[in-house]
């Protein structure tokens, strides 16, 4: 009968060793998740937004870009390739319009990264797409004068756009999205 009881005792001290080391697996792999989880939000993601440069006739038209755009686009891509944060640049956005696109292919080729051509028109969808997708990158958006206020403000940024200074085609927008705190807008101007 002893020895019975002490095999049971024995069974059942091991049954425990084996539940508390499941128990403490089980927490161990909750936090390390959690701790991942937690690491992986506190990126900050930054959108540069910018209007394509001059064009040879009209957006409508879906006309290139003229000469002096091509000196934007070309100032452009030089701008954001001395500037040390932007040499990161990891995803280059661009409308259906061809003057977006060669505005972009500077920078584009500069960089070696594709240009994605996307329908920015529904802008929610776009921005959303860009938050889920790129996360604690740098994005790079060149759109039209119609839709970059609109792209900022949906990115939670300065609603205090001068809209004016748009029609310049030389203006950058710089967008942060911190992983906790108040999204900043900067804008700069580039010269040709």
């Amino acid at each position: 009968n002893m020895m019975i009881d002490r095999i049971d005792e024995y069974k059942s001290r091991r049954k425990k060793r084996k539940l508390r080391r499941i128990v403490f697996a089980l927490l161990f792999t909750g936090f390390a998740v959690l701790l991942s989880w937690f690491f992986e939000s506190q990126v900050t993601t930054t959108v540069i937004i910018t209007t394509h440069a001059e064009l040879e006739t009209d957006l409508n038209a879906n006309s290139g870009l003229s000469d002096q755009g091509i000196q934007r686009a070309n100032s452009l891509a030089s701008t954001l390739s001395s500037v040390d944060v932007v040499s990161g640049v990891d995803v280059i956005y661009v409308t259906t319009y061809r003057a977006t696109q060669e505005t972009a292919e500077p920078i584009s080729r500069l960089l070696d990264l594709p240009i994605n051509i996307v329908d920015q028109d529904i802008v929610e969808d776009f921005i959303e797409s860009i938050k889920n997708n790129h996360s604690g990158q740098i994005i790079l958006i060149v759109s039209h004068p119609e839709n970059l206020s609109r792209l900022v403000v949906e990115l939670q940024g300065s609603k205090n756009i001068n809209t004016e200074s748009l029609s310049k085609n030389d203006q950058l927008f710089i967008v942060t999205l911190p992983w906790f705190g108040k999204v900043k807008t900067l804008q700069l101007g580039y010269g040709a």
